[in-house]
């Protein structure tokens, strides 16, 4: 017998707001699906007004509103029967985010939770990630926020040890990282990885899922260092104008995809990992699978 239920999550982060509604197929003698019915993306970038003034500003606070009620009546058309909505870096360093949260409750129903950069890491490792780790291996898995990065170990299909670095994209941007946070990121790495003989990087985020997709690859197939420092060189040639008219790259896109491929080499270099791969995954993806088995 098959039955098919629709859980969904909100996801508001420095750079965006998101809501995906996924179809979680069940069948008796067969392992769960779980198919993407709608992903919609907002480009309000919350990260602007938290880390350059310290809260977020009323014309974000109505842009919320206005797009949590939307997300409210597609969950309603599309016969949602359980979610929820997650803050990150953003939220959890505006001043004003509880009476953010409030407003929010008050006006659109949606109750928000801000959650630090470990519980961030743990939602996204209960995605679709075990199926990639080899026992045999080692990976380092890197995402890519627009206020932090959460980076994980994995080593013998095993989780060693994980870390969540005030470095995003949108800090980056306003030149908001300082050098020690870069050093911590690199001492981080360098000795959590030392003892491995070969480690493989994971990427996950808006940005590296952009690169993977301009490569034109396949699903599963990893980009190497020399391709994305090859990305990266080109990218920074070209003006943001450039980038959004020659490159078809969304106006919040065309700026961050930069500091972004920063990290992601950076970390490739710092590892010692000469290949990245990029599935399909992130902390949508997340929330949803956790709801689904009980883990939040």
């Amino acid at each position: 017998m098959l039955k098919i239920k629709k859980y969904a999550a909100i996801d508001i982060g420095s750079n965006a707001m998101r809501l995906l509604i996924t179809n979680i197929v069940e069948q008796e003698g067969a392992a769960t699906h779980f198919n993407k019915n709608s992903l919609v993306r907002v480009p309000i970038r919350l990260g602007q007004d938290s880390f350059t003034i310290g809260e977020i500003s009323k014309e974000n606070i109505e842009r919320m509103i206005d797009a949590m009620i939307a997300f409210r009546l597609l969950m309603k058309v599309h016969k949602v029967e359980k979610y929820l909505a997650f803050a990150t870096s953003a939220m959890r360093e505006a001043k004003n985010s509880k009476e953010v949260i409030a407003i929010i409750k008050n006006q659109t129903k949606i109750k928000i939770e801000v959650i630090d950069g470990n519980k961030e890491a743990a939602i996204i490792a209960s995605t679709d990630l075990h199926q990639l780790l080899k026992y045999d291996k080692t990976y380092l898995y890197v995402d890519v926020g627009g206020g932090s990065t959460e980076f994980s170990l994995f080593s013998n299909a095993k989780l060693i040890v994980s870390k969540s670095f005030k470095a995003g994209t949108v800090r980056l941007l306003n030149e908001m990282v300082l050098e020690n946070v870069w050093k911590e990121m690199k001492e981080w790495i360098t000795e959590n990885t030392l003892y491995y003989d070969e480690v493989i990087l994971i990427g996950s985020g808006g940005n590296i899922n952009k690169i993977f997709k301009m490569s034109g690859k396949i699903q599963d197939s990893p980009l190497s260092y020399l391709y994305l420092n090859s990305q990266f060189a080109y990218l920074n040639s070209l003006t943001y104008e450039q980038r959004i008219t020659e490159l078809s790259l969304n106006t919040d896109r065309a700026d961050v995809i930069i500091p972004a491929l920063k990290i992601y080499l950076n970390a490739m270099k710092w590892s010692g990992a000469r290949n990245i791969y990029v599935p399909k995954i992130g902390l949508s993806d997340g929330i949803v699978k956790a709801m689904y088995y009980g883990k939040i």
